[in-house]
């Protein structure tokens, strides 16, 4: 990926975090729910920002590491000073991922008309949540996935996606169950290059092909 990398979607899941309630009242509110409903949720928000720490101290700036250290970045209700940075550092981010977003919609244009017909289909008709439920390799320049799109903004039902004159570049070692986050393509000799960005553990699939049909599987 050269604009949707795996850094890019972690520092994604740093902002979505990086999130407080609006007032104290809010945060009061929240913590009556959860003491009614019998949820202990300080020992959530601890065991969350230990299983995020990495990621926190790796994309937040330096400000945020004492809060991250000794567990108190979402343990309470936060500063004034806390909220006003996490709330800039959270701006910067949303200006830096625009920037992104409209660097690759402009490479993407201009490699498009070097496109096959199926391949553009495969990048706009958006496989994001797509769940891969198996894939095979019926040759050595065959790729078969078979998608569940139920869950997506097309087709919501199984595809059958297949790939061929492939080369494969790169190829998640748990490529099944892994769900399908974000895709980039670009004009290839003889075709096309896709790179997806797959959610199971964090990986890549990168391959070249000739071409790619898209069936629509039958509920």
């Amino acid at each position: 990926m050269n604009y949707f990398t795996i850094e890019r979607y972690k520092e994604m899941q740093v902002r979505g975090y990086l999130v407080f309630p609006e007032t104290e009242k809010d945060w009061l509110e929240n913590l009556a729910w959860y003491e009614a409903e019998g949820i202990d949720i300080a020992s959530i928000n601890k065991e969350e920002l230990e299983q995020r720490k990495h990621d926190l101290l790796t994309f937040l700036p330096e400000f945020f590491h004492p809060y991250i250290h000794d567990g108190t970045l979402k343990s309470s209700y936060p500063s004034e000073e806390l909220r006003a940075i996490a709330q800039q550092w959270n701006e910067d981010y949303n200006t830096r991922t625009k920037e992104v977003g409209l660097e690759y919609r402009s490479a993407y244009s201009q490699t498009k008309a070097l496109l096959p017909e199926s391949a553009v289909q495969l990048h706009e008709k958006t496989l994001h949540d797509a769940n891969v439920k198996s894939f095979e390799r019926p040759s050595p320049d065959t790729l078969i996935l078979i998608l569940d799109c139920s869950g997506c903004y097309h087709y919501f039902t199984d595809v059958r996606i297949t790939f061929s004159g492939v080369k494969l570049h790169q190829i998640s070692d748990q490529l099944v169950g892994a769900y399908w986050l974000y895709d980039e393509i670009y004009a290839a000799e003889n075709g096309f290059e896709l790179h997806v960005l797959l959610d199971s553990t964090l990986s890549e699939l990168t391959l070249t092909a000739e071409a790619v049909t898209i069936e629509v599987l039958p509920c």
